[in-house]
């Protein structure tokens, strides 16, 4: 089946016991078992639900994988993958990622003694000089967030491998929709379910996928035993947004396009990045391994150009920290998503003040550029908003 049918008819799409054509919410902690020895497959939701077994098979439908696991947050998903290195190790990581990501590991892993080394991904020779005797994993965004820098992640799989590393790849800006890590080379694919898969800002979770039996088993044994996993009405809340994700990412990227073209054109603009712009480095690896550019971008404004009084005089755009919604949002990562990068760093990567996210949703697109001109005119008088 090809992507759009498969969202639909997807495994345990329909209920096998009744044909209900939405998945029944299995709103249990426990199940009545035949005997001490002896059950139906479920003994207790953390271990397994049947609402979160068809939400697993989904996903690992979708990245081309074999196993699927549902988690409370994406941050529990990647928590639980990083897991995998107890006992220590070092981590080759995508410089300039998502502030939780960073948090995570630059202080708690650390304090488990794993180690991280934050280089230029965009540079396969970078991450072959990074991964050490001690590298256990190589962990990577393309699109990364928010400088939308692009990472082969073939060439990066296959460097990783030759010196028998893990790579594991937070796919959550593309979605399978648009590109399928695994299918690269990638042994996990991770994602922060809450954003483009949900897509509707009302719920929290997490997703991992392998098409590695042994990864699978220990993914798996770390799940249960943390047991950081989604309620069974979240996982139906995820299951039925993920049947729209091809609408919905194609109207926003839709409107990306023209969006990311109509702010290249702006005075308050220094730089548009944005791998759907023929000008953007990295966008031939990045079309050459994903669908399209997505519905994220990012920008630069010039000097003089209040990024303040930008975020304060939207009226269409949401000012929040998260993505991948319907409704489009605003964000300026240093001060919100990135928060947790000390400054020194902030500046190293070029996480400055004048660097602007948006998360471009479904709405109509000439109500969002209107929304921004007149917050961009604001913005290069200078005067901060209250």
């Amino acid at each position: 089946m090809r992507p759009a049918t498969r969202l639909i008819h997807h495994p345990g799409a329909f209920c096998k016991h009744t044909g209900a054509v939405s998945v029944p919410i299995y709103q249990v902690s426990t199940f009545q078992q035949d005997s001490v020895e002896s059950n139906k497959g479920y003994d207790y939701s953390r271990t397994r639900n049947p609402t979160r077994d068809v939400l697993e098979d989904y996903i690992a439908s979708l990245e081309g994988g074999t196993h699927g696991f549902a988690f409370s947050s994406g941050m529990a998903a990647i928590s639980c993958c990083l897991m995998l290195l107890a006992g220590g190790g070092h981590v080759v990581a995508t410089e300039g990622l998502y502030g939780g990501t960073y948090r995570s590991l630059s202080r708690v892993f650390k304090g488990f003694g794993v180690s991280s080394s934050f280089v230029d991904t965009r540079d396969p020779d970078a991450v072959g000089l990074a991964i050490g005797e001690s590298t256990k994993a190589v962990f990577l965004e393309s699109p990364a967030n928010p400088l939308m820098g692009i990472t082969d992640i073939a060439a990066v799989a296959e460097l990783a491998h030759a010196k028998d590393v893990l790579v594991m790849v937070d796919n959550t800006f593309m979605s399978p929709w648009l590109q399928r890590p695994l299918e690269l080379g990638a042994d996990i694919v991770i994602h922060s379910a809450t954003k483009f898969l949900g897509g509707h800002s009302d719920l929290i979770a997490g997703l991992v996928t392998t098409k590695d039996k042994s990864l699978a088993t220990r993914v798996g044994y770390l799940q249960n035993a943390i047991g950081a996993v989604p309620s069974p009405f979240d996982c139906w809340l995820l299951i039925r947004g993920m049947k729209t994700l091809g609408v919905r990412m194609a109207r926003g990227q839709a409107n990306a396009v023209k969006i990311a073209e109509w702010l290249s054109t702006r005075p308050e603009v220094e730089e548009v990045l944005y791998p759907g712009l023929d000008t953007f480095p990295g966008r031939e690896i990045h079309h050459r391994q994903a669908a399209g550019p997505g519905a994220i971008l990012s920008f630069i404004l010039r000097e003089g150009v209040s990024a303040g009084t930008l975020l304060g005089s939207v009226d269409v755009w949401t000012l929040a920290v998260s993505l991948g919604a319907v409704e489009s949002i605003i964000t300026l990562p240093a001060k919100m998503t990135h928060l947790t990068y000390p400054p020194r760093e902030l500046e190293r990567v070029g996480l400055g003040a004048r660097l602007v996210r948006l998360s471009v949703g479904i709405e109509d697109v000439d109500d969002l550029i209107a929304d921004l001109q007149t917050a961009l005119e604001k913005a290069a008088e200078g005067e901060e908003s209250a």
